[in-house]
């Protein structure tokens, strides 16, 4: 009997002893040493890609931020400020109230096929409006020129990047609003066209956030 008890107390103290050894290794030690490698060698990465502007955090790089005009009574979707360079379509191109500006806590497309009729109707009237909003007195975009990316959202619906096809087309409107010449906004948006990660993965994209944040500082200037 005491052999039996004594026995119990030593299996108790071995699992005690290796429960205490497994909670220091796997619940302190490594996620601090893990964190420390993180914020010595990925620091940006690990606080999540933040980007600041004017000395305070304005945003991620990963994620998409809107570019609106206050939402007017009676607007269900508030309507762009052309005055930026805008990004892909933030809500599937659909009209709710819960993906509208980037506002929520999942992420997702519209889920509709290619073939839906009401997708197929949703792109159209986006081509038409980045038509319009994009051209100028001096310029015309042609519905030829507006990518894909112009008028659908992405699988997340959080994209923060489009295309440098994208946002040449906005150059003449944007450049018109602000005062600017052509050249000097083509420029920034030639500065911030990123290439194929290690020359053949994905595809050239612009960041809208920090492209936008480039064009307020040379607008400051002007």
């Amino acid at each position: 009997m005491n052999n039996s008890v004594s026995n119990t107390a030593r299996l108790l103290g071995a699992g005690l002893r290796a429960l205490l050894v497994l909670t220091l290794v796997t619940g302190v030690l490594y996620p601090l040493v893990v964190t420390g490698i993180a914020q010595g060698l990925f620091n940006s990465n690990a606080n999540g890609s933040e980007v600041k502007a004017d000395g305070r955090v304005v945003g991620s790089s990963l994620i998409g931020q809107a570019y609106n005009l206050p939402l007017k009574k009676g607007q269900e979707t508030p309507a762009p400020d052309l005055k930026w360079f805008q990004g892909r379509p933030q809500n599937g191109l659909g009209t709710n109230s819960v993906n509208t500006q980037y506002k929520l806590i999942l992420s997702g497309a519209t889920n509709r096929s290619g073939d839906n009729e009401e997708l197929i109707q949703w792109v159209k009237d986006a081509k038409a409006a980045v038509v319009k909003d994009n051209s100028t007195g001096t310029y015309q975009v042609k519905p030829s020129q507006v990518p894909a990316d112009a008028v659908t959202s992405s699988g997340s619906g959080l994209d923060p990047n489009i295309s440098p096809q994208y946002a040449d087309i906005q150059v003449h409107r944007v450049a018109e609003k602000h005062g600017l010449s052509t050249a000097e906004v083509q420029k920034l948006v030639d500065e911030h066209t990123e290439g194929r990660a290690l020359g053949f993965m994905g595809e050239p994209r612009v960041n809208v956030l920090e492209l936008n944040i480039a064009l307020k500082e040379l607008a400051a200037k002007s």
